[in-house]
């Protein structure tokens, strides 16, 4: 995808669509931002309050409606989704300059299949690096090796086979080992901490935590 032909398009595009307001091209801007730094994949998952801050939009109510602007629009296409962990999807449509601009989904679709199994290709190729374990097994010898009881390893497997292996539920682990470790660690200033005499705070809470999110 040459990015620079598709903005010389798009903007050619904005010149001559009177309902676009700053807003909308500030969004689409943002989006298009995102787009690049994920390396033009067919679709990619969005964070709406990351998208906002880029795009310097201070309202939800005015994010919605310039993002389903550009949706009908045909600039993009926006799967939005209710599930706090998986997260809205978007297609971004590629413009073409002249006769060959592409304006709807339909008409980008070969081309962005292409881009689309390459990347698919060379996210095979770094999974198989060892970002990702083969299966539960290899979790549990690395949690053995660790002096870690195999619960502990099944607990952090299954929680992130379920959410697709992304920290937080949005970013994609590169390397499990680091993870897991980070697992441990976390564990162990849980327990550090529920070993320390505390007064009582009804606000307090010490088990059941998220190792999912962040450090």
């Amino acid at each position: 995808m040459n990015y620079i032909k598709h903005l010389n398009a798009v903007f050619q595009q904005f010149s001559k669509d009177s309902r676009l307001n700053p807003t909308h091209i500030s969004l689409y801007m943002s989006l298009f931002q995102f787009w690049n730094i994920n390396r033009f994949p067919e679709e990619f998952y969005i964070n709406r309050e990351e998208v906002m801050g880029i795009a310097k939009i201070g309202g939800i109510a005015t994010y919605h409606k310039c993002i389903k602007n550009l949706n009908d629009w045909k600039y993009l296409c926006y799967l939005p989704s209710y599930n706090i962990f998986k997260g809205s999807k978007v297609r971004m449509f590629i413009f073409k300059t002249g006769s060959e601009q592409a304006l709807n989904e339909r008409e980008t679709g070969s081309e962005q299949a292409l881009i689309h199994n390459t990347n698919r290709n060379k996210q095979i190729e770094n999974i198989n690096k060892t970002k990702l374990p083969k299966n539960e097994f290899d979790v549990i010898d690395f949690f053995k090796k660790k002096k870690w009881p195999d619960n502990e390893a099944k607990k952090f497997y299954n929680h992130y086979q379920g959410i697709g292996w992304k920290i937080g539920g949005k970013i994609k682990i590169e390397d499990w080992h680091a993870t897991a470790s980070n697992w441990m660690l976390k564990a162990n200033e849980f327990e550090t901490a529920d070993a320390v005499p505390q007064k009582k705070d009804n606000l307090r809470t010490s088990k059941n935590k998220d190792y999912g999110q962040p450090l």
